[in-house]
């Protein structure tokens, strides 16, 4: 008896190892495949001294429906003036590892308070009417990729998302954003110096009748990066904002993948104004 039971319980043992074994050899990874989602933020410049605009969170949506999906990527708590963030320089407010797949929209939580307009060394109140609550949704597609880095470009145009109210004196000012996305990827820059650089010029990349990047060159060196653009052909103009310069406009500036294209220097005539 002794040894049908010995026999029995080495059977058993050996069935249970050979279970064991299957079951762990045909189990799959459960970790999810994960990319990273950067996102940048430039500004177009605009006539103030500041625009100070304070970012409380950066959330992503992985479906379709705006009030449901949303994910913290970034918590800045910061504020931003976007006046700083021309000619090519940017500031990060988000990266984040996430799932890989398709991310529709985009949002940034702003701040109700802490925003801000500047013009003639005066600050004024800039009023944000539903940034805390429901944030300013972008629709980016953005497709998040195994292992890949997809960074997205916010352009938040100032010029055209601040506008006066005419109203009591503690809300002067109110913010409508106009931000352009677009992702790093699939876009080059074009670039130059401006001469003279008392001209404080400003430039223009311009696509039919749309401008879709603007900037001012350097006021110490005259230098310029027009930014986020897609591959395909713009005119260039570069206008001067101080009187006593001609302007200049360039056709058909060829703009690549990845690439910037060098304008090399661009003199603006003196006029004679006797």
């Amino acid at each position: 008896m002794k040894t049908l039971n010995s026999i029995f319980s080495k059977t058993l043992v050996a069935v249970l190892a050979i279970g064991m074994f299957a079951f762990t050899g045909c189990s799959t990874d459960s970790t999810p495949e994960v990319g990273t989602l950067e996102v940048k933020l430039h500004d177009a410049p605009a006539d103030f001294d500041e625009v100070n605009v304070f970012i409380e969170r950066v959330e992503v949506n992985n479906t379709t429906n705006e009030e449901q999906g949303w994910q913290v990527i970034s918590e800045p708590n910061q504020q931003f003036n976007l006046l700083e963030l021309t000619n090519g320089v940017f500031e990060v407010i988000g990266e984040a590892e996430l799932e890989t797949g398709l991310y529709p929209q985009i949002r940034l939580i702003l701040s109700r308070d802490n925003n801000s307009v500047v013009a003639d060394g005066v600050a004024n109140d800039l009023f944000i009417p539903s940034g805390a609550q429901t944030g300013v949704k972008l629709n980016v597609n953005a497709e998040i990729e195994e292992g890949i880095v997809y960074t997205l470009l916010l352009d938040f145009d100032a010029l055209r998302s601040v506008h006066t109210t005419g109203q009591s004196p503690n809300m002067d000012y109110i913010l409508k954003p106009v931000i352009r996305a677009s992702n790093e990827a699939l876009t080059g820059n074009v670039g130059g110096v401006v001469s003279p650089v008392e001209a404080r010029a400003a430039v223009f990349a311009i696509a039919g009748e749309d401008t879709l990047s603007s900037t001012y060159a350097n006021e110490d060196s005259g230098e310029f990066l027009l930014v986020g653009l897609e591959e395909g052909a713009y005119d260039v103009s570069v206008e001067p904002r101080e009187e006593g310069f001609g302007s200049e406009y360039l056709e058909n500036i060829e703009v690549t993948l990845g690439e910037t294209t060098d304008l090399e220097t661009i003199e603006l005539t003196v006029e004679n104004n006797e």
